[in-house]
């Protein structure tokens, strides 16, 4: 494992830009200088300052960490593709633009989707895997989730609150709390903020999303790079049981679901998975089942 050489946090990492067929691509990375990057790919509707600093940062503290637009969103220039296999196409296109042969990969929700893309349509590329709060292409419900999202975007609006509020988060004390942290730290960044997500995105995000749950599934056979499969016991968007099931399908898996949470859970419990985390990352044993 590296040891980091920049102490660069999150909230201070300076957003940068890679020309990628003539597309600018904006991305922020820190954290160690050498050893096998771990590229991050976002949620539906994210941007980069929708990343968790203690994630980045607890990855940062041991492993290269990139996270990046793809294309349409943010800051990188485009539009968005509809289908989580365009998707995949430029996330490769952007790891070969930095040069990089050889990543790890952290997706989360869409992101998953996207990582199991790249996966596929370039395994040379993909050391290791960790799928947080995602499921497999083609899961029973998984284009249900837009109806979810639209419930908890009229609650939003009703309470004058982010709707990952209803989303991510149990609507327990404990879940509240979880909720009320994660918030204050993506307000940590006061300078350099990213663009927001532009209309088209959103649109083009919520077709490749549900095309991708009424598509046939992947055979995950083929992805036989370790895979590190984590989600909450309640997760509104994308059920624990389709994580479970892709675990199941991935040859090389292994799965954690975390108590009392949602589909943040790996930001309500970071002090656990972080550590899980890294021990995935350099191979030094299991993660929990």
């Amino acid at each position: 494992m590296s040891t980091a050489t920049d102490t660069v946090r999150w909230k201070d990492a300076p957003t940068h830009t890679v020309d990628v067929g003539g597309v600018d691509f904006a991305y922020r990375e820190l954290g160690a200088t050498s050893g096998v990057p771990v590229v991050f790919l976002h949620h539906f509707t994210a941007v980069l300052d929708d990343w968790d600093p203690r994630l980045i940062d607890g990855i940062a503290a041991h492993h290269r960490v990139i996270a990046f637009d793809n294309r349409g969103v943010g800051a990188t220039g485009g539009k968005v593709p509809h289908t989580v296999e365009g998707m995949g196409r430029d996330a490769i296109a952007f790891i070969r633009a930095l040069g990089l042969e050889r990543v790890d990969l952290f997706g989360f929700s869409l992101g998953g989707g996207v990582a199991q893309m790249v996966a596929l349509q370039a395994p040379e590329l993909v050391r290791r895997m960790i799928l947080a709060g995602t499921g497999p292409r083609g899961g029973e419900g998984i284009d249900e989730i837009l109806k979810i999202a639209a419930i908890a975007n009229i609650k939003a609006a009703l309470t004058l609150k982010d709707s990952r509020n209803y989303l991510f988060f149990p609507r327990t004390p404990e879940g509240k709390r979880a909720a009320k942290d994660y918030f204050a730290r993506l307000k940590e960044r006061k300078t350099g903020r990213d663009k927001r997500i532009s209309l088209q995105a959103r649109l083009a995000q919520v077709k490749a999303i549900r095309a991708a749950g009424r598509s046939e599934p992947d055979d995950l056979s083929r992805i036989t790079q370790p895979v590190f499969v984590a989600n909450g016991d309640h997760d509104l968007m994308v059920a624990s049981s389709h994580s479970a099931e892709m675990a199941r399908r991935l040859p090389n898996a292994s799965l954690t679901i975390y108590s009392d949470s949602g589909h943040g859970g790996v930001f309500q419990h970071h002090q656990e998975f972080v550590p899980a985390a890294l021990a995935f990352l350099n191979g030094s044993g299991e993660t929990p089942r």
